[in-house]
């Protein structure tokens, strides 16, 4: 990574924060958008040699929080991942950082919102949930596949909700 010359700072700066403000702007109803903007912005918030992956994924996180997203966590194990999924984004394509962005959303939203809203009465241990058609295993299974809407507690158990499925 080159990082750009002293004197190009603060046009860059000026720039990316302008992005920034056109986020806060545009229409609400239009979710594809502001992910667009948002992945833009951060994408372009990691220019610096120190700090990129801290400074972008808390700037992508404040950003999403202000359009009324859950904050995306990028694991450590993401991170080649992520960084591809960068570079694909600074040449014009962020599908694959949409993609991932979407993903890391959607599990926050079912590991730490989904709970914290229905409350532990409402998530049920997976075998309360088996039945003569699909067995604990499957639902097991299922869940750590993504097929089923579910959360891993800290207790290494799988919940969900009997309205989930």
């Amino acid at each position: 990574m080159r990082p750009p010359s002293w004197n190009d700072v603060p046009l860059i700066t000026d720039e990316w924060l302008g992005e920034v403000l056109s986020l806060r702007d545009s229409d609400p109803s239009s979710s594809q958008n502001a992910w667009r903007g948002s992945m833009r912005a951060s994408s372009r918030s990691t220019r610096f040699l120190d700090g990129n992956g801290r400074t972008g994924r808390l700037v992508l996180n404040l950003l999403l929080v202000r359009l009324g997203y859950p904050p995306a966590i990028i694991y450590k194990r993401d991170r080649t991942r992520y960084l591809n999924a960068l570079r694909r984004a600074d040449q014009g394509d962020y599908g694959a950082l949409g993609e991932m962005l979407a993903r890391a959303v959607l599990d926050n939203l079912y590991k730490f919102v989904v709970p914290a809203i229905a409350g532990p009465a409402r998530l049920v241990p997976l075998p309360v949930l088996a039945s003569d058609e699909i067995s604990a295993d499957a639902l097991r299974v299922a869940a750590a596949r993504g097929r089923l809407k579910a959360s891993r507690g800290p207790d290494g158990m799988w919940r969900s909700s009997r309205g989930v499925g």
